[in-house]
C-alpha cells in the first residue's frame, strides 16, 4: 500500500487544531431531560392545551417566524373561524408610543372532508435589531396581544441561542417536552423545528382538525418567539386512497415552505 505523503509533525498539528476547535465550540449540556421511549398517547380533543380562545372570531393558532434573512422582519400568522375579519397587525416597540400597522393576506384550503378556517399571514418589516415589540391581531372583534424580541444585528461574535425540537406531535409527552423547553433557564431566542410537527397524518384521512389543535397547542411559545420550520416525512400528505398527494402550502418570503396554517 503506497504512502499518503503526510509527515508525522503535520498529522500531529492537524489533530491539535481539530481538538482545539472541538473545545471552542462546546456548547455545554443544557439539561438532563430525556423524553421516554414508550409509545406516546395523544391528548384528547378537549384537552386544556387545545382550548379555543374566548370571544367572537378570536384569533387562534397565533405564531411567528422570521420574515427575512437578517432579522428585521417577522411574519405573523393566525386563524379566524367565524369570519375572515381584518388582516391587520398593529405593532409598536416597547420604547415607543407610536403604533404602526401592516396588512396581510387571507387564505383557505380544503382537504378531503375538512375545510380550514381563515388563515392570515402578515409580514412586519423594517424592524430594529434587538428590540422588544408588541403586536395585536383580531382588530375590530376580539383583540389579542403578544410580543417578540428581534435578534441582534448579524456579526462574527454576536451571541444568540436557539432551541431545537423535532417530532413534537400532540401527546401527553409532547406537553411535557414543550413545558420543559419553556422552563429551561437557558432560554432559546428562536426555535429551530426539525420536522414532524402535528402527526395529523396518523389519523384517518389525515384529519386536518389535528393541525388546528396543534396550532393552538404551540401558540404559547410560537406566538412569542420565531419558530423556524423544516418539513419532515409526516408533513407529506401521500394519501392515494382519497386521491390526495401534496407536500406544500404557504411559501414564505424567506424561502421556506410550511404545512402549518
Amino acid at each position: 500500500m503506497g504512502s499518503l505523503g503526510f509527515s508525522s509533525p503535520l498529522v500531529v498539528a492537524v489533530l491539535c487544531l481539530v481538538l482545539n476547535a472541538a473545545l471552542l465550540v462546546n456548547g455545554g449540556k443544557t439539561s438532563s431531560f430525556i423524553r421516554k421511549v414508550e409509545k406516546a398517547i395523544d391528548l384528547p380533543l378537549d384537552a386544556d392545551v387545545f382550548q379555543v380562545p374566548p370571544g367572537y372570531n378570536a384569533p387562534q393558532q397565533v405564531h411567528i417566524t422570521q420574515g427575512d434573512l437578517v432579522g428585521k422582519a417577522v411574519i405573523v400568522s393566525w386563524v379566524t373561524v367565524d369570519e375572515p375579519g381584518t388582516n391587520t397587525v398593529v405593532y409598536w416597540s416597547e420604547n415607543s408610543k407610536q403604533k404602526e400597522q401592516a396588512e396581510g393576506k387571507i387564505y383557505t384550503y380544503k382537504y378531503y372532508n375538512y375545510t380550514s378556517g381563515y388563515i392570515h399571514h402578515c409580514t412586519i418589516r423594517h424592524l430594529e435589531f434587538n428590540t422588544k415589540y408588541y403586536y395585536v391581531v383580531g382588530i375590530g372583534h376580539t383583540e389579542r396581544q403578544f410580543w417578540f424580541v428581534t435578534p441582534p444585528e448579524v456579526g462574527p461574535d454576536v451571541p444568540y441561542s436557539f432551541g431545537l425540537i423535532g417530532d413534537l406531535g400532540q401527546s401527553y409527552d409532547s406537553n411535557v417536552t414543550l413545558t420543559h423547553y419553556e422552563r429551561n433557564p437557558r432560554k432559546g431566542q428562536t426555535l429551530l423545528f426539525v420536522g414532524d410537527l402535528s402527526y395529523a397524518d396518523i389519523y384517518p384521512c389525515h384529519d386536518n382538525n389535528r393541525w388546528d389543535t396543534w396550532g393552538r397547542f404551540v401558540e404559547r411559545s410560537a406566538a412569542y418567539q420565531p419558530w423556524i420550520w423544516t418539513a419532515g416525512n409526516h408533513e407529506i400528505d401521500f394519501y392515494p386512497e382519497i386521491l390526495i398527494v401534496t407536500a406544500s402550502l404557504p411559501t414564505y418570503e424567506n424561502g421556506s415552505h410550511l404545512r402549518l396554517p
